[in-house]
């Protein structure tokens, strides 16, 4: 790919470099006044990607970098309107908008496929960057302020308020967050990973404006910053708007931002600390981890010997410390922070248990330690270091991009070195390095060598034990009140008054109506006629039905057998997840679970199973589902991929009942861990559950009634009992599965469509006799519910569900753009802006036939209730907004519009159309979806969005539930 050389006044080309397994060119600049660099990965790909990072060091956990990347997009220079960034959500065709605060770096990232919306954003981004307004009360709004109670009674209590406060609230309830921080806070004494860069919330307080606004003029300077773009783009164009619009400004500043080399301990450290966790037993929930800090990260051989050893010592089941870990009687499993830590300048390695006792914590770093000299000792098998070998070359010929654009990966990729001031070309460009190591360890003893190195001797090595304390909650709470008392106590009457004053002015903000005129903007006259979707193709491999796609997969293969669900009672429905989860961590034939994994691991990227179930398009109450065995390799092992999953599908054993035990507890303690992150997707479930089969099957499957039923599972199979009848039924289960029929998709590139199938019949026609089962089918249902789900959270996420249409319908294309313009119009100010949560929104769930209002990591229950019911008030009073309206629209096509990876795309695609949402459907739905008026939201509001029917679920703690309407049924998780 040719180098355009930039403006001769403004970078300077540096160097060029292809890499081929990833189809791009790596090019490098600098900016010739400022020293700031430029790595742009020219591809020849539509969606063009963004990034401006720099170095944020911070040197205390009152979370100044993070707090800082939420108030520099409230307002700059040339737009000096009070939120420009979510404004721009508003009228942008972005596939990707978002800010991101690292360990050591704050990045500001976009990606667009639309040349118009990508230099619109880059606008808003330069401006907010480099010249933020920083204004005070965006400050006391993003960070954190103290405020009244009653913010006009001056007599009532102090109270914190903020959406990044709230944020870290939510973050640090989760354990492993906890455990994360304490590791850290000990594995780095004295470098900046040391601090809490995300904030304590209890240190939160202690930023004061000024030192944000000091970090920012020492931290957001060009030549601390780092450029990175993805795609088809202009770069001396790029270049010369870059430095027009900002970076000529400046000049080279002296000050180099680095992070030092950390002071490295001469012994072991071993720390105990403590969690909160809000239920009367604590046994069993207690955390050991240990870490190592290893070299730094910016050498990409000692980055691919960490990933190659780490991979070798923990991928799977038949990896030595992994299976030491799973089988152990000293835990429930595996801790989830089990790896390798290679964003930060020197790379840490860790392992640990869960489920475990304070008591064991000397027991468990023993356990380590022999399992590792062992290794040391007597090596490894070679095939599974070969396997590694083959895992790291497939990730990095993989091209993703369906929950990030693949871009945006690519350069996060190369991030940490561009940052250290390493070379990001290297890790981008991993083949020589790779064939490196291929020759490497043909040395039995390279394995067991780095072990001794990085491991066993060295003494840079911390043990954490985090044990749960169910007074920890009530104490800290006790002590912010204290504090807040404390404060109140020595405020004089004019500091209150100012108190007062500034919740006012800030309530006045919060209500004023900018003129976004300043803004850039795409309309509906920019948005691309045409849907592109790939083109499906209904092939015959013999007697097999299979649909193939052909698609840019740079030499993977991705392969999926598709089978009817039959119908099943209510315990085989609940045990699907399970099922689905063991059918590919069981054994398999003569193979036990162990040697099936290692088996997995030399030949494909990863076996999974899944069950999808959703309503029809013209009546959400009729269901069909599918379960749904995937596979993908690179097309050298197409055949033996395909011979795997057959026999996976045929000959899985569930007689391995200790493995099985192993399962369930590890997936009790993740699932229960995941709530506070994934809050408000679980609160809506909950409240929707009620209204649609597939919304009640959602939930029982997946959602808390999962969890709550994951957690009873596990306590109940300490009865040996229990778990030889679970082992039956699972048998049982996946007999009555492995009969149902199926088809089979393909997404690969053309020159491999004829070996697929080929192998397609040598694996699969035998397979295929099968008797007639009664098809999938669920109990209609169209119920509210109102509900409380307790559990050790020190945020709310909240969810009002009514029940609506389903996709056929023609009122759910109006029902699908009034979550956007709702949002837009309303709950982002009424709930994150004043109320403090750190996020809020509404939308259409076509597939359910529900609406659903959420909140996420919330300070409040009644009051963001109250502001999903106003919302629907305040649309009604007034006549719909014509440009918010464009606004909402836009908002709904370019999601709709979003790329995925080409894989992803085409699978995509095939699910669709397995529901009838076919391309056709989808089209149409879009076409639907720019015709949406005024007058539609306001008449599908009133038609659907009914109080009386209206349903609600909150997640919550047991303190914040105290005193809430006694109407609600309380559940504990």
């Amino acid at each position: 790919m040719a180098v355009t050389p930039a403006h001769a006044s403004a970078f300077r080309f540096v160097r060029s470099q292809s890499v081929a397994s990833l189809n791009l060119d790596v090019q490098e600049f600098e900016h010739l006044q400022t020293g700031a660099k430029h790595f742009h990965l020219a591809a020849d790909n539509d969606e063009k990607v963004f990034l401006v990072a720099f170095r944020t060091m911070p040197q205390d956990s009152t979370g100044v970098a993070h707090i800082l990347e939420h108030t520099a997009l409230c307002g700059s220079e040339r737009y000096p309107v009070r939120d420009p960034f979510f404004m721009m959500t508003r009228r942008s065709l972005n596939t990707f908008m978002n800010a991101f605060t690292s360990s050591d770096w704050t990045a500001y990232p976009f990606a667009s496929q639309n040349p118009k919306d990508f230099d619109n954003l880059l606008d808003v981004y330069l401006d907010a960057a480099f010249f933020s307004r920083l204004d005070p009360l965006d400050f006391a709004q993003e960070g954190h302020r103290v405020e009244f109670a009653e913010p006009e009674n001056p007599e009532s209590d102090l109270v914190y308020k903020g959406v990044v406060y709230n944020e870290m609230k939510g973050a640090m309830s989760a354990p492993t967050s906890i455990l994360w921080q304490t590791l850290t806070k000990y594995l780095f004494p004295e470098t900046t990973y040391h601090h809490n860069s995300g904030g304590e919330p209890a240190a939160i307080p202690d930023l004061s404006y000024e030192q944000l606004v000091d970090f920012y003029k020492s931290h957001y300077h060009p030549s601390n910053a780092v450029f990175m773009t993805f795609g088809d783009v202009d770069v001396a164009a790029l270049q010369q708007k870059v430095h027009d619009q900002a970076l000529s400004r400046f000049v080279r500043s002296e000050l180099e931002l680095s992070v030092p080399d950390e002071k490295r301990y001469f012994a072991p450290l071993r720390v105990e600390e403590a969690y909160a966790l809000e239920q009367p037993d604590t046994s069993k929930q207690t955390h050991h981890v240990l870490g190592w800090l290893l070299p730094k990260s910016i050498d990409v051989e000692s980055l691919l010997k960490a990933h190659l050893l780490s991979r070798v010592l923990l991928d799977n089941s038949s990896s030595p410390l992994l299976a030491a870990l799973e089988s152990s009687e000293l835990g429930s499993g595996p801790s989830p922070l089990c790896g390798l830590e290679d964003s930060n300048r020197e790379m840490s390695f860790v392992c640990g248990l869960e489920g475990s006792e304070p008591e064991q914590a000397a027991a468990f770093e023993q356990l380590v330690l022999d399992t590792l000299q062992k290794v040391a000792d007597e090596g490894v098998d070679q095939r599974a270091v070969e396997a590694q070998l083959h895992q790291l070359e497939l990730s990095q010929r993989e091209i993703s991009g369906d929950g990030m654009p693949f871009g945006l990966q690519l350069i996060l990729t190369a991030m940490s070195p561009a940052v250290h001031r390493g070379d990001p070309v290297s890790v981008l460009n991993i083949d020589p390095v790779l064939e490196q190591l291929r020759e490497a360890v043909k040395d039995p003893q390279f394995i067991p060598g780095l072990v001794r190195e990085w491991l066993l001797d060295n003494p840079h090595r911390v043990r954490v034990t985090l044990r749960p304390d169910n007074q920890l909650a009530q104490r800290r709470d006790a002590a912010e009140a204290a504090r807040l008392a404390a404060i109140k106590a020595q405020l004089t009457d004019a500091e209150k008054q100012a108190i007062v004053v500034r919740a006012k002015a800030l309530e006045a903000r919060q209500q004023q109506v900018d003129d976004d005129a300043v803004l850039p903007k795409v309309t509906l006259q920019d948005v691309p006629l045409e849907l592109h979707l790939p083109q499906a193709h209904e092939l015959t491999a013999g007697p097999l039905k299979t649909t193939w796609f052909n698609a840019g997969t740079n030499g993977l293969v991705y392969v999926q057998a598709v089978l009817d669900l039959p119908q099943l009672d209510e315990d085989e429905q609940q045990l699907l997840p399970l099922y689905t989860h063991c059918l590919t961590e069981l054994g398999c034939g003569e193979r036990d679970y162990r040697a099936n994994q290692a088996l997995q691991s030399e030949i494909t990227g990863g076996l999974s199973a899944s069950v999808s179930v959703r309503g029809a398009v013209e009546d959400e109450q009729q269901v069909s589902g599918y379960l749904v065995l995937s596979g993908k390799a690179l097309a050298v092992n197409q055949q033996p991929l395909q011979q795997l999953m057959a026999e996976t599908l045929e000959k899985a054993r569930f007689d391995e009942l200790s493995r099985i035990r192993e399962i369930v507890a590890q997936r009790a303690s993740r699932q229960l861990q995941s709530i506070t992150g994934r809050g408000h997707g679980l609160a809506m479930q909950a409240a929707a559950a009620g209204f649609s089969p597939a919304a009640r099957f959602a939930h029982l499957t997946r959602g808390l009634a999962a969890i709550q039923a994951s957690k009873q599972l596990d306590l109940a199979l300490a009865d040996e009992t229990q778990l030889q009848q679970l082992g039956q039924r699972l048998a049982a289960l996946h007999n009555k599965l492995k009969q149902a029929p199926r088809q089979f998709l393909l997404v690969a590139e053309a020159d491999h469509q004829q070996a697929l199938l080929r192998a397609l019949e040598m694996n699969w026609a035998d397979l295929l006799h099968v008797p007639e089962q009664a098809a999938f089918s669920l109990p209609t249902t169209r119920e509210p519910v109102q509900q409380l789900w307790l559990t050790s959270t020190q945020v709310n996420f909240c969810a009002l569900a009514f029940p609506t249409v389903p996709g056929g319908h023609a009122d759910a294309a109006a029902l699908t753009v009034l979550g956007d313009y709702l949002r837009n119009g309303f709950l982002h100010r009424a709930i994150r802006e004043q109320g403090g949560a750190y996020g809020a929104g509404a939308g259409q769930d076509n597939g359910d036939g529900v609406f659903r209002f959420f909140s996420y990591r919330d300070p409040r229950i009644e009051g963001t209730l109250q502001d999903f019911r106003a919302s629907l008030d305040w649309l009604q009073s007034q006549p719909v907004d014509a440009v918010k309206l464009e606004e909402a629209i836009l908002g709904v096509v370019a999601s709709i519009d979003k790329p995925g990876s080409p894989a992803g795309d085409a699978r995509q695609t095939f699910h669709s159309s397995l529901f009838g949402r076919t391309p056709e459907h989808r089209r149409a739905f879009r076409a639907r979806i720019l015709q949406v008026s005024g007058e539609d939201l306001q008449r599908v509001a009133a038609t659907w969005l009914k109080p009386a029917q209206a349903s609600v679920a909150i997640v919550t703690g047991s303190k914040m539930a105290e005193g809430l309407d006694a109407g609600y049924t309380r559940i504990e998780i």
